[in-house]
């Protein structure tokens, strides 16, 4: 599918979907435990499908609810019960699955085997494996090189310390939700570790159901002790602030005010603090907190003018999902924005850094790939023109590309390829923007 983007202007109230991070975990912890869980507020993206239908395979049941229990998902967990699949574990296009519910079945004596689609099969997963190798299981990948598709047979050894980079965050949270079905105490000592607000966001979710969790100020050191066998529960998945992120750039980009509803404020997710990085270009963003919104008004000049050294430096290790819609933004920016720490957003659906310097390039602008930094010279986007540009099947470029089109000039397009991607995170994407007077065609 092709989508087509120009020149709109916003207006009125738009509320994202549930977070993918926080609904895989969910319906992960949903199916370890003992008893019925009921995950309100669930994304229903392809990802989150994907992760349903893997916790089947390994014991639990999983209803997606109708009629008056629209939106809510009831969960029967496996408990004692969770068992290794008959057959191969397929995670589709989400690594966040892979690296979750892989340590969690390591757990379990015996074989299990791993697998995606194209773009997982082009993942290297040589950390993860290593890291199940040093905790006793037997792990590889099966066609000799360093991707998926990958098996292993366990059990891992709780008496084993795991020493690893950490800059994946998911796989070391995959291991703190394994180790809350192991006998002691499973130490971690992280060399590298970066996406670490996803990390406190997975010891929040074990918390919550009774693991003790214990994560260094510098999160270098986690320990969690188990084994702990909790109970099912009943909890909303908030909004998800990597979707948030899209709308906020659109409306600032097009000069449109709007307002975002069921904001979450409980600073659980990094991509927060993409609301302080703009507002510091001078970006009018009013986050009423306990109304849970954001007001965005458009219009205001972004430039770097009051900042140090006049440039924008973003370090992204924090919050990498981030990167596409800031950097889109960037080139709406009067300045130099330096996007720094940026080699994890290289490992996610696609090398984003290469991504978005080859397809921002296409529609004039001046953005440069420096290794290790991402350097975009923006000037308020006047030397922006349209274009037709690839997604790379990667639905955070899907988005942000679609967004960039919304501030052309009138008479330009861009037009992104692949577009249906954007159902991994946010389904029904061009539909719900269009609500609000995006205009974005599809075809």
């Amino acid at each position: 599918m092709k989508a087509v983007a120009k020149k709109s202007v916003l207006s009125g109230h738009i509320t994202v979907p549930g977070s993918k991070s926080h609904t895989i975990r969910a319906l992960i912890l949903a199916a370890m435990a003992d008893g019925t869980s009921h995950i309100s507020n669930p994304l229903p993206s392809n990802d989150c499908l994907s992760t349903a239908a893997a916790v089947r395979k390994v014991g639990a049941e999983v209803d997606f609810g109708e009629g008056e229990n629209s939106g809510i998902w009831t969960v029967r967990g496996a408990g004692a019960g969770l068992h290794l699949p008959a057959d191969q574990i397929d995670v589709g296009n989400s690594g966040s699955l892979m690296y979750f519910l892989c340590p969690v079945l390591s757990t379990l004596k015996g074989d299990c085997t791993f697998t995606g689609d194209e773009s997982i099969c082009r993942r290297p997963v040589n950390h993860l494996v290593d890291a199940l190798c040093q905790l006793g299981a037997n792990a590889r990948c099966i066609n000799g090189g360093e991707t998926p598709p990958f098996s292993f047979c366990g059990p891992i050894d709780v008496n084993k310390k795991l020493i690893t980079e950490g800059a994946l965050s998911q796989y070391i949270s995959g291991f703190m939700m394994a180790a809350s079905r192991l006998n002691g105490t499973l130490e971690m000592e992280l060399w590298n570790p970066k996406e670490t607000p996803y990390l406190t966001m997975t010891k929040l979710w074990l918390e919550s159901v009774g693991v003790p969790v214990k994560i260094s100020d510098d999160f270098k050191k986690i320990c969690v002790t188990g084994p702990v066998p909790f109970k099912a529960f009943d909890k909303a998945v908030p909004s998800d602030w990597e979707g948030v992120a899209f709308p906020l750039i659109a409306a600032l980009i097009s000069g449109s005010e709007i307002t975002i509803d069921n904001v979450d404020g409980s600073g659980s997710q990094g991509d927060d603090k993409i609301v302080e990085v703009l507002q510091s270009v001078g970006a009018d963003i009013e986050w009423q907190r306990a109304e849970e919104k954001l007001i965005v008004r458009g219009g205001k000049k972004l430039t770097t003018d009051s900042l140090a050294d006049k440039e924008l430096r973003v370090e992204m290790s924090a919050f990498p999902d981030a990167i596409c819609a800031l950097a889109v933004i960037a080139c709406f920016i009067e300045g130099k924005t330096v996007f720094a720490d940026i080699d994890i957003c290289r490992k996610k659906e696609t090398d984003r850094i290469k991504a978005m310097t080859s397809e921002l390039t296409k529609l004039g602008a001046r953005i440069v790939d420096e290794g290790n930094q991402l350097v975009v010279y923006g000037d308020g986007g006047k030397s922006l023109h349209g274009g037709e540009v690839e997604s790379f099947k990667d639905h955070r470029i899907v988005m942000s590309m679609a967004c960039l089109g919304l501030g052309l000039n009138n008479g330009e397009s861009v037009i992104v390829n692949d577009a249906e991607w954007c159902s991994v995170t946010f389904p029904h994407f061009f539909e719900v923007m269009n609500e609000i007077g995006a205009g974005f065609e599809t075809r």
